[in-house]
């Protein structure tokens, strides 16, 4: 039997591994399953159509699987999935989706959501975030792998962002902040690559000069974002990129040096299978960006 506090109210209805802990004065509904290992705290309520993987651990007051706060839903079966090895601390809100979009808010693995953080419906969460204390995630927010959300980060609805990106305390998110880049202000405003957390997590140091080349394009070399797109592009075909100095001299002149990859000014440096990859990521992501980036 799963270690299921007398005053909690559980759903005769609902999947609950036998290893699952729930708390004093916690409900959990109908439709709810729950995966090996999870602790429910006390006074959190689960409900609604959501999945909870293994390991989690979900902390006192907690909302987890409520309705959309959208007025358009009129109750339709929407859903919400939560992956393993999160830690959800006291008073997170999560809603579970609507029709409109995907039909579903997920929250990857190995995530570390502080107190009083919201997540909107049709959210996407990737793995190993960290989102820090008051922060707001508006509906259809997509938040890529091992992202950092500084305190109170305030996320406009529809916005993306891309894997590794940081913000800082209090930053307004309304443009979508590509892969790599630290932002920060209201509005946001793009500061560099993340350079220090690239390296904690294993980048060596050829990727993250590849990496900062391409926010140099990205940012510094007075590329438009399709420039960019179409440079980054070249860079990835022809396995090359042009070297720091190249695009300190293309900056000098003021000249854009979107497509520079051989023949340009400076040396072009090649690019290790690894550094290529982080390249496909950043290009992927600008591809698919509608409503602008943060400068």
């Amino acid at each position: 039997m799963p270690g299921i506090h007398p005053t909690a109210i559980v759903d005769p209805r609902a999947e609950l591994d036998s290893s699952v802990d729930v708390g004093a004065y916690s409900t959990i509904g109908a439709q709810v399953r729950i995966g090996a290992g999870t602790r429910i705290g006390p006074h959190v309520v689960v409900e609604g159509r959501t999945t909870i993987g293994r390991d989690n651990r979900i902390f006192q007051f907690a909302s987890i699987g409520a309705e959309p706060q959208d007025k358009k839903y009129a109750g339709e079966p929407t859903a919400l999935e939560i992956g393993d090895g999160n830690t959800i601390r006291e008073c997170v809100t999560i809603n579970r989706g609507t029709v409109q979009d995907r039909g579903v808010t997920r929250i990857g693995s190995d995530a570390w959501i502080m107190a009083y953080v919201h997540v909107a419906h049709d959210c996407a969460l990737g793995d190993h975030v960290i989102i820090a204390n008051s922060t707001n995630l508006a509906g259809h927010v997509e938040i890529g792998d091992w992202v950092i959300l500084g305190g109170a980060t305030q996320v406009h609805q529809f916005c993306k962002i891309g894997a590794h990106a940081m913000t800082g305390v209090g930053t307004v998110v309304l443009h979508d902040i590509p892969p790599y880049v630290m932002a920060s202000g209201s509005s946001a405003a793009a500061h560099g690559i993340n350079s220090e957390g690239l390296r904690r997590r294993g980048f060596d140091a050829a990727r993250i000069n590849a990496i900062r080349r391409a926010y140099k394009l990205l940012y510094k070399s007075g590329a438009t974002l399709q420039q960019a797109r179409e440079g980054l592009r070249a860079w990835i075909a022809q396995g090359v990129a042009p070297s720091a100095a190249g695009h300190e001299a293309a900056a000098a002149a003021g000249e854009s040096r979107a497509g520079a990859g051989d023949g340009g000014v400076g040396a072009a440096e090649p690019l290790g299978a690894a550094a290529r990859g982080d390249l496909v990521l950043l290009a992927d992501f600008l591809d698919g960006v509608t409503r602008g980036i943060v400068r």
